[in-house]
């Protein structure tokens, strides 16, 4: 399958303590962290924002996207919290611009109606980037955040297992409009992991790791719908050339 360029090396290092994780008190991870932090907790208001929107295009399934949508209201009570215990506030203004170009076009698609392109938005990209940099920070992270981030990815699993599972169901119909998506969002999260590569490596996170990650899950999920090797191959390109 396709890979993805190298990200820019971050600049600067991060402080290590003793034991190999980073010193969670230094001024440098707290600085860093304030805007990792932040990505998190709007990430998960935004997913519920979503769930709730898709709720009105398929509504048959309302029911069970507002049960996805409260998920995240917990995942961002539960990392607002491991902010306050690092006595670190959240950049949100930060947060907000980093997540605005994937927000314009999902509300685009949402105006126009476009299922499948708000569920690859949110239920295969967002989730499998979230998923990604949670597998990464996980063995990095301090014991209280680490206690509440294994807790959520096994609930991201169900949020990518439901877009998964409406795509396959769809696939016939929606696969035109699918790959349009690809090539217009794949880039944009590319985009975004560059645009925290350096914050990320101050918590110990590495960019390939991150990167290689979110590609597995991404094409691991779009294998499960139903698209051949070649066809997933084509679809990671988009990243290279957006």
């Amino acid at each position: 399958m396709a890979t993805l360029p190298s990200l820019q090396e971050p600049q600067g290092s991060n402080q290590v303590s003793d034991e190999g994780l980073p010193d969670f008190s230094s001024a440098a991870y707290k600085d860093a962290y304030s805007r990792i932090n932040a990505i998190v907790i709007e990430g998960e208001q935004e997913a519920h924002d979503n769930y709730i929107a898709l709720g009105s295009l398929i509504p048959e399934h309302a029911e069970e996207l507002a049960r996805l949508a409260r998920m995240e209201l917990k995942h961002k009570k539960g990392f607002t919290a491991c902010g306050q215990n690092l006595g670190v506030t959240a950049d949100m203004a930060f947060a907000r611009d980093f997540f605005q170009p994937l927000r314009d076009n999902f509300q685009k698609a949402l105006r126009e109606g476009k299922v499948t392109t708000c569920l690859l938005i949110q239920a295969i990209l967002i989730e499998a980037f979230a998923i990604s940099a949670y597998h990464i920070y996980i063995p990095v992270s301090d014991p209280f955040a680490r206690k509440i981030t294994e807790a959520v990815v096994k609930d991201e699993y169900t949020h990518l297992n439901y877009g998964q599972e409406w795509l396959k169901a769809n696939l016939d119909t929606v696969r035109e409009e699918l790959e349009q998506a690809n090539r217009e969002n794949l880039p944009l999260v590319r985009r975004m992991l560059e645009q925290v590569a350096d914050d990320a490596a101050n918590l110990q996170m590495d960019k390939e790791d991150l990167m290689a990650d979110f590609m597995a899950s991404y094409q691991e999920t779009l294998t499960e719908i139903g698209f051949t090797s070649r066809e997933i191959a084509r679809f990671a390109m988009a990243a290279l050339v957006g």
